[in-house]
């Protein structure tokens, strides 16, 4: 498994709880692009952009997560830390 595959397989871990919808959008070169995983927790959209340790979205990358922000959506960029997420999932449940 490839660094950012286990950051992905770690991430999938933690959304895999009742109340938290997710999914992973293809790729494929048509339409608008999108992060690695996209979903509803709560009634609270999110997205996630998984790197490798150490590594950073690429400047498309940013763009989207710049768009997603400006529509109020949640953006976590995981590169191994699943803290982030993790809290904000407990906080939003407990709301």
């Amino acid at each position: 498994m490839t660094p950012e595959g286990r950051v992905k397989a770690k991430v999938k871990r933690v959304l895999g709880k009742p109340g938290i919808y997710h999914h992973m959008p293809v790729q494929n070169g048509m339409g608008k692009p999108s992060l690695d995983f996209i979903g509803c927790a709560y009634g609270n959209f999110f997205a996630i952009e998984t790197k490798a340790p150490g590594k950073k979205p690429t400047e498309r990358q940013e763009i989207t997560i710049a768009e997603i922000r400006a529509a109020g959506g949640k953006v976590f960029v995981i590169d191994g830390d699943t803290t982030e997420l993790e809290s904000w999932l407990t906080h939003i449940s407990s709301s």
